[in-house]
């Protein structure tokens, strides 16, 4: 299904030649260290681009004698998977990275041991999607969107577009590129964006009219947003055409926070009106061998500490109602008030049917 990272802001990161920091501990893709009820290790499998501050890992040290691991397991899809496979006798102590899209997979195979956290309280309740029993816990939040150059709609005198409706006028006739919803996360994100706003009976004819006026398709994230996008960073240097591209809410942001020399305005904006959000998880790993460790990890990550050092590190929005953004999403971010959603209920009964659809119109 998903073979891109699930948040590919921090991919963006590091295509503008910005390192990121890995974690405590490895992150190898192979559990070491001490384990067990009695450890003072507690091993957080993740996908690729789980991500937080050396001081704030050394934080939760030192506030509860546990050592955070990281094992970074492929894109969220991958890290999923390998999760299912080792069920009953898991790799880790907690999983973080099922999102909304993947969310009834991991509850369908009982990945995971109830658990409240603490604190869950001051987490929206929008984004309690398992309320009733607390098998996961939300994390942080992110949004697909289209992004589009702003120097390209200025110099052509011509507004951008603002709503999935918009993306079918003449005058956007072959300026977006998106990603295969058959093998990209926010592909897939993009395609379930409109089947919320046309419904089960539109979205096809909706797609029709769409790959009429031009839309071009591309594997995954990175070719789109870095070699086909004409606003970002990467796009400039390959010289790239496309001035719409299916992106991150938090993807300005991330162009203003590592260009060299930053700019007072982002060179890109965003489409607020073809918004779908994501909404990221983690759980308790059913045969964790650090119960009590875990325990406390997802405790912390839905601390007012964790949450607000998430946006600069990984790009997504925090779900603690008393998190502050950084002043670079403030200033730079899109704020999207009513984006587009559809249950987990509903994409695990027609994801594979909506995708196969999908592809036979738009890519064969």
């Amino acid at each position: 299904m998903n073979t891109t990272t699930k948040y590919a802001a921090t991919a963006l990161a590091a295509a503008l030649g910005v390192s990121t920091l890995a974690g405590c501990g490895g992150s190898d893709g192979k559990a070491s260290g001490d384990t067990g009820a009695g450890s003072r290790t507690v091993t957080l499998v993740s996908h690729d681009s789980f991500n937080a501050s050396d001081a704030v890992l050394k934080a939760f040290t030192k506030e509860t004698g546990y050592t955070v691991k990281v094992l970074k397991s492929g894109d969220a899809g991958a890290a999923l998977n390998q999760e299912i496979l080792t069920k009953g006798s898991p790799r880790g102590d907690v999983f973080f990275g099922a999102d909304n899209t993947l969310l009834s997979r991991a509850l369908d195979n009982d990945l995971f041991t109830p658990y409240e956290a603490k604190g869950l309280d001051r987490v929206d309740t929008g984004t309690q999607l398992d309320a009733d029993k607390h098998r996961v816990t939300p994390v942080d939040t992110g949004d697909i969107c289209v992004n589009y150059d702003k120097k390209y709609f200025d110099d052509k005198k011509l507004d951008p577009p603002k709503t999935f409706g918009d993306l079918l006028k003449p005058a956007y006739k072959n300026l977006l590129v998106t990603e295969n919803a058959a093998t990209s996360s926010p592909g897939l994100a993009f395609l379930l964006g409109t089947v919320a706003t046309q419904g089960e009976s539109g979205y096809q004819d909706y797609w029709k009219k769409l790959k009429s006026n031009g839309v071009k398709v591309v594997d995954g994230w990175e070719q789109a947003y870095n070699e086909e996008f004409s606003g970002s960073a990467g796009g400039k240097k390959a010289k790239a055409d496309r001035p719409l591209v299916v992106s991150y809410a938090s993807s300005p942001p991330v162009e203003v926070e590592y260009a060299d020399p930053k700019p007072t305005e982002a060179p890109t904006g965003v489409a607020t009106g073809t918004c779908f959000r994501q909404i990221e998880f983690a759980g308790l790993l059913d045969g964790a061998k650090n119960e009590a460790g875990g325990k406390a990890l997802l405790d912390f990550l839905i601390s007012k500490r964790f949450q607000e050092d998430m946006p600069l590190n990984m790009f997504v929005n925090p779900v603690v109602k008393d998190a502050k953004l950084p002043k670079l999403f403030t200033e730079f971010g899109a704020t999207v008030d009513k984006p587009a959603t559809v249950s987990p209920e509903k994409i695990a009964k027609n994801r594979e049917q909506w995708v196969q659809s999908w592809s036979s119109l738009v890519v064969k």
